[in-house]
């Protein structure tokens, strides 16, 4: 394994192109963990960050902040927009039909969705910068509340998230992985030494049950997501002999590969978006002042805990969902039979076509069930661990490891085929 990875190494630094690529996502790494550090001026940085410390909601909230949100820089809306206006694309998908037939539509179509994901992306913004300064004066983390002051500050937060989305299509475009994805990974790993800061209080307080359950944990949650992530169902293919001259063609075997979980980690960032919402709109409605509201405020964020049954649930009921739908936009059975009909490819005992592409959603449905489950219960781990030993960085943890796994095992592998892509070109 050692020896595989030091190969990989020495292929990627020999690799102009992918070396380039690379770089170009540090830099853009660089920039984005730069706009962290500039904070807005009216707001108090440090007491922001003790009240941070102390809540699993806003440790959450600070992850897909990208860690900007606990410092409260010019960027501490993040990715979030983006992420919302995915979501609501998604979902129009399956209910106006123009939309749905640009989701078919192949590179053409995703490029008129992503650029109505950004226009979507801007009002977003704007309501959830507004909604973070309604929080944060409510709680008298404000310095100065004048009018001209507050505007100031909205319009900084709605131009860095622009500036963070500005940065993920350029690691999309220009660099390596998912731009969206990878922005999640450096905030991430931003964190890990508050997170190993939690872990010493384990092991300071002699909890070396609890270590050894969460370490057991961590391991299992890595192993879990790389099997389910290398995991494929094999579809058999053969190819129709043909007669060439008098050469005879074809009649080979092979087999298509369809992924057990062919979203990847993107249904467990969707649904933690939305679970997000109803919980910080818990908190908006207790800091006003009418009682109804804050009664209501308060039942929200009771259902919305993440110890609470209903969370559990509904977050599970959301993962799932979400994985299925996403399955059926990634994999294009229609485009995929229609091309092995081309290539004289059939799948043995279906016919070409109409009753291929039927074969091929019915294993796609078949196999993403075991996909959705695993998804959902890994989902659920964190706020099971956080709920049996009410340890705040258990629940942090786990959603953290199963993002940044599934972000390298993706990205590692996007790398791995442009440097066969790039052999390949040598001899051709």
């Amino acid at each position: 394994m050692l020896k595989k990875i030091i190969a990989t190494t020495k292929k990627v630094l020999s690799n102009t192109k992918v070396k380039k690529k690379i770089l170009f996502t540090i830099f853009c790494f660089f920039i984005f963990r730069l706009l962290a550090h500039i904070p807005v001026p009216i707001v108090d940085t440090q007491q922001i960050q003790e009240i941070f410390l102390g809540s699993e909601f806003l440790s959450l909230l600070n992850i897909f902040s990208g860690g900007m949100l606990i410092r409260f820089s010019v960027a501490a809306v993040g990715i979030n927009p983006y992420i919302t206006a995915q979501i609501i694309m998604q979902l129009a998908g399956m209910v106006i039909p123009s939309i749905k037939e640009m989701q078919k539509e192949g590179e053409s179509g995703r490029a008129k969705i992503n650029q109505y994901t950004r226009f979507i992306a801007v009002p977003l913004a704007i309501v959830q910068s507004i909604s973070v300064i309604a929080l944060l004066k409510a709680q008298d983390l404000l310095t100065s509340t004048d009018f001209l002051s507050l505007t100031a500050v909205i319009f900084s937060l709605v131009a860095g998230a622009m500036i963070i989305l500005w940065i993920g299509e350029l690691i999309s475009e220009y660099g390596i992985g998912n731009g969206v994805s990878m922005i999640l990974l450096a905030g991430i790993i931003s964190q890990l030494p508050v997170f190993a800061g939690q872990m010493s209080v384990i092991i300071y307080t002699q909890q070396f049950l609890i270590l050894s359950i969460f370490l057991l944990l961590f391991v299992a949650v890595i192993m879990l997501v790389v099997f389910m992530n290398e995991a494929v169902r094999k579809v058999v293919v053969q190819y129709a002999r043909r007669m060439r001259g008098s050469r005879l063609l074809g009649g080979q075997k092979t087999h298509l590969p369809i992924r057990v979980n062919v979203a990847g980690v993107m249904p467990i960032i969707f649904a933690l978006s939305l679970m997000l919402v109803p919980a910080f709109l818990g908190r908006v409605l207790i800091s006003l002042d009418n009682e109804s509201f804050v009664n209501l405020g308060e039942r929200i964020t009771v259902l919305f805990d993440q110890a609470s049954v209903f969370y559990m649930i509904f977050y599970f009921l959301l993962v799932f969902v979400f994985t299925y739908f996403s399955a059926l936009i990634f994999f294009d059975a229609e485009d995929l039979s229609s091309e092995l009909k081309k290539s004289g490819a059939y799948v043995p005992g279906i016919r070409p076509g109409k009753a291929t592409k039927s074969f091929l959603e019915y294993v796609v449905t078949r196999v993403t069930l075991a996909g959705a489950i695993f998804l959902g219960f890994i989902a659920l781990l964190p706020s099971v661990a956080q709920a049996l030993t009410n340890i705040q960085a258990l629940a942090i943890g786990g959603t953290s490891v199963l993002i940044v796994v599934s972000v390298i095992l993706e990205t590692s592998k996007q790398v791995e085929s442009q440097l066969v892509g790039q052999d390949y070109e040598k001899y051709t």
